[in-house]
C-alpha cells in the first residue's frame, strides 16, 4: 500500500483526522482539486465574519445615533472583498505548509475511487489500507428550470461588486446571513422560502426578532413559495415562485442558492469502491465507517445526517482518527 490512510479533502474534518494519525506514526495523505483549507475557512464561516464585521458597525452606528454618534457609514464592499481576501488568501499554503511539516503526503487534483482500495488522482493511481471521504457539502440541487443561474456561497462570497437587486432562495441561516450583509451594505435583497417561515429549526420567538431586523433594514421575505423556475432576461433574471394558489415573480440581478446543503459525493466513483449510500448520503456505522466497505471512513459534512457545523466535523475526525490508531472498529473481511 502507497499509505496507511488517503484523505479527500483539506477542511477541518479532513485536518484533524489526518494530523492526529500521521503524529501516530502513520503514512498519510491528503488530495483536495480545490485549494486547501476547506469550506469553513475559506468559502464559509471565516469568510462570512470578515465581512459581517464591516456590516455590523453600520447597524452599531445605527443603533447609537440617538447617543451621540453623528455623520454617516457606508460600507464600499471591493474594500471589504480585499479586506476579506486578506484573511483567505494565505490559508492554503498555509494548511499544505502544516501537511508537510507533519509529514503528510499533499496531492491536488480530482479524486475518485478505481477500486476498493485504490483511489485515482489526476493521472495518478495510489492504494492506502484506509481512506477517509471529507469532501465537505454542496447545495442541493432543485431541478428546476434555468437552475444554471444560481451562484452559491463561494460566489457570494468573491463578488468584486455587489449587486442592487439579490434574490436568496431558501431561508435557512445562509439565507439569513446574507440577507443581513447583503442588505446593511446597500443592496434590496428579498428571501423566498418555501416553508412557513424562516429558520424552521430555529425557536419562534428569536425569529420574530430575526424578522423585526429584516423590517428595520428593509429585506423582503416572502414565505409558502416553491421556486418553480429562473429566467435569464439580458443580464437581469426573474424568479418564478408559487405556493398557495400564488404565483409571484422576483427581478434580481444576482440570485443565490440557499436552500440547502449536501454531502458533496457525485465525483467519487462510489460504485467503483463498493461503497453503499441511502438517499444521497453515505451508510455509515456508529464508527463512521462505510457499512459496504470497512476500510473507508467518513467525517465532517460528507457524513452528516445532522448539523453541517464546524464542531461536529471536528468531533467526526477525532472518532475516525481514534478508530483508526486504536482499532476500534470493524476489519476488513
Amino acid at each position: 500500500m502507497d499509505y496507511d490512510l488517503a484523505v479527500i479533502g483539506t477542511g477541518t474534518a479532513a485536518m484533524v483526522c489526518a494530523m492526529r494519525v500521521a503524529k501516530a506514526g502513520k503514512s498519510v495523505a491528503v488530495i483536495d482539486e480545490k485549494p486547501f483549507g476547506g469550506t469553513c475557512a475559506l468559502r464559509g464561516c471565516d469568510p462570512k465574519k470578515m465581512l459581517v464585521a464591516g456590516v455590523e458597525v453600520i447597524d452599531a452606528k445605527r443603533r447609537m445615533a440617538p447617543h451621540g454618534v453623528v455623520g454617516d457609514v457606508r460600507i464600499d464592499w471591493p474594500e471589504l472583498i480585499d479586506f476579506k481576501r486578506s484573511f483567505t488568501d494565505p490559508v492554503p499554503e498555509k494548511h499544505e505548509q502544516r501537511y508537510k511539516e507533519g509529514g503528510i503526503a499533499t496531492l491536488h487534483g480530482t479524486a475518485s475511487f478505481s477500486g476498493p482500495n485504490r483511489l485515482r488522482v489526476g493521472e495518478r493511481e495510489l492504494t492506502a489500507s484506509n481512506f477517509l471521504i471529507a469532501t465537505g457539502a454542496k447545495p442541493r440541487r432543485l431541478d428546476i428550470p434555468g437552475e444554471e443561474h444560481l451562484v452559491d456561497n463561494e460566489d457570494f462570497l468573491s463578488l468584486a461588486v455587489l449587486p442592487k437587486r439579490i434574490v436568496l432562495v431558501g431561508g435557512g441561516y445562509i439565507a439569513a446571513e446574507f440577507a443581513h450583509i447583503a442588505a446593511r451594505a446597500g443592496a434590496k435583497v428579498t428571501v423566498v422560502q418555501r416553508g412557513p417561515r424562516m429558520l424552521t429549526g430555529f425557536e419562534p420567538e428569536l425569529v420574530e426578532w430575526l424578522m423585526d431586523a429584516f423590517d428595520r433594514i428593509g429585506v423582503y421575505v416572502e414565505t409558502g413559495l416553491n421556486v418553480a423556475a429562473i429566467e435569464q432576461r439580458g443580464d437581469d433574471y426573474v424568479v418564478h415562485a408559487e405556493g398557495d394558489g400564488r404565483a409571484m415573480q422576483f427581478d434580481a440581478d444576482l440570485v443565490v442558492h440557499a436552500a440547502g446543503r449536501v454531502p458533496a459525493l457525485d465525483r467519487l466513483d462510489l460504485d467503483a469502491a463498493g461503497i453503499a449510500t441511502e438517499n444521497g448520503r453515505l451508510s455509515l456505522n456508529d464508527f463512521l465507517q462505510s457499512e459496504s466497505n470497512s476500510a473507508v471512513y467518513a467525517a465532517g459534512d460528507a457524513a452528516s445526517n445532522g448539523p453541517m457545523l464546524t464542531p461536529v466535523s471536528s468531533h467526526d475526525a477525532k472518532v475516525v482518527a481514534a478508530n483508526l490508531i486504536e482499532g476500534n472498529h470493524k476489519k476488513p473481511d
